[in-house]
């Protein structure tokens, strides 16, 4: 009996969700925020360059010849190292340093206009997150969902741009989603790795949406079939998340604008760590406890962060940094940092709650309890940090920080830029980006 022919099958759940998505309403409001979230992630990569890391990249860039998918991938690069980029709750997906860069890249390429990239980042996000809602927690202990999923988000976003159709949309995220990466081991030592994840999910959406354009085929099944992505690596997986809730708000509306440089899940800690820091007065400090979910655990479990780097990744540090400094800012993980913290750090004891545990993905919760030397008991639970979707950052909130990092990443005439940006909600052009500083 011969083999029957997916390609022409309806019911591939990707070619479901490429439908699902653009059928979907968008209102001038959705635009806007929308525009909101292109800055922030452009400020995120232009701050980027002002980094070791992003240096590294830029000497790579000016070696290497390409066109629209080198820049996905420098930009997707750059726009996630500082950690201050945006975060998807459900997915534990960074959708923005994996989508923008690359519809910034075919969106200037095809001379396509700023409501037209827009509707594409939409589109991305869409498609990013709603994959990695359904790949489950026992691929996060593994695999990283922003360069696993990702991949299907910047595909999407690419062959919006391009006018593909949906069979030719279909091979696109079909060679994304075979292309799919990330491994979690690089935090078993200071390395860059974590970059390359967030550059190489850009540019393997903008190779294969324009192989896609050129018909070259790609898997239907990329997602359920029997060696896709749920079979191969998600033992518990939840396929039904990819279309449920077709009506709900984009899932751009529903990600998170970090305010706090390091990673999202020290967020509500962070959170909680701030708000006892203004009931504690002067009195010291004898011990912590704080409880949260695994995932935060498994990833952010540093007592003794090294580097700066492992700093942004210490749930020890964020909550010792928070309730010392009462702030965090771009010099709360540097060496400095950590020497002051290193005594009260000692003192903070993690565990897993399991309440805490049962909500999450969905929710990101922290509950933190700080016993001090007088012997008064302070306690703070927090189940959503200051950015998320329930106390989102307002309009001047974003547009304060990105003034920030595109500042510290030496770009000049920075509101010029944020205007620029902001504008094409309403019909302007999509403003011209080096990512790249000349020597």
């Amino acid at each position: 009996m011969s083999e029957p022919n997916l390609r022409q099958s309806p019911s591939s759940l990707t070619e479901r969700l490429i439908r699902q998505i653009r059928s979907k309403p968008i209102e001038d409001a959705t635009l806007e925020r929308a525009a909101l979230f292109a800055l922030d992630t452009i400020a995120n990569a232009i701050a980027g360059r002002n980094t070791e890391p992003g240096r590294k990249l830029q000497a790579w860039a000016r070696l290497a010849t390409g066109g629209a998918d080198r820049q996905a991938f420098l930009a997707g690069g750059l726009t996630h190292i500082l950690e201050v980029d945006d975060l998807h709750r459900a997915s534990v997906v960074h959708p923005g340093c994996v989508v923008v860069p690359a519809a910034y890249s075919i969106a200037r390429r095809e001379g396509r206009s700023g409501r037209e990239f827009l509707v594409a980042m939409l589109h991305g996000y869409e498609a990013a997150c709603r994959v990695g809602a359904a790949v489950g927690p026992a691929h996060y202990r593994v695999w990283h969902n922003t360069a696993s999923c990702g991949p299907y988000g910047s595909a999407m976003a690419s062959a919006q741009l391009l006018g593909l159709d949906v069979a030719a949309t279909v091979d696109a995220l079909g060679n994304a989603g075979t292309q799919s990466f990330g491994l979690w081991e690089f935090l078993e030592s200071p390395t860059m790795t974590k970059h390359l994840h967030a550059g190489r999910a850009a540019e393997i959406g903008v190779v294969a949406a324009d192989l896609a354009r050129l018909g070259f085929t790609g898997p239907p099944r990329i997602l359920e079939g029997r060696r896709g992505l749920f079979s191969a690596l998600c033992p518990d997986a939840s396929p039904e998340k990819v279309l449920e809730e077709p009506t709900a708000r984009w899932q751009l509306e529903q990600t998170s604008i970090k305010p706090w440089m390091c990673c999202r899940h020290t967020h509500p800690a962070i959170e909680a760590a701030l708000a006892i820091r203004e009931d504690l007065g002067e009195e010291g400090i004898k011990a912590v406890s704080l409880a949260v979910y695994q995932a935060a655990l498994d990833v952010c479990d540093k007592p003794e962060p090294r580097t700066e780097y492992e700093a942004k990744f210490s749930l020890q540090h964020a909550v010792a940094v928070a309730l010392l400094d009462g702030r965090i800012g771009f010099d709360s993980f540097g060496q400095d940092a950590r020497e002051r913290t290193a005594g009260l750090r000692s003192r903070i004891a993690v565990a897993v709650s399991q309440p805490i545990e049962d909500a999450y993905p969905r929710g990101w919760g922290a509950n933190l309890e700080v016993t001090s030397t007088r012997g008064s008991t302070l306690q703070r639970h927090t189940s959503a940090a200051k950015g998320d979707p329930e106390a989102p950052l307002r309009r001047e909130e974003v547009v304060a920080k990105a003034r920030i990092l595109l500042e510290y990443g030496g770009r000049e005439s920075a509101d010029a830029l944020i205007e620029s940006v902001l504008r094409m909600a309403s019909g302007g052009a999509i403003p011209e980006l080096a990512f790249a500083e000349p020597v």
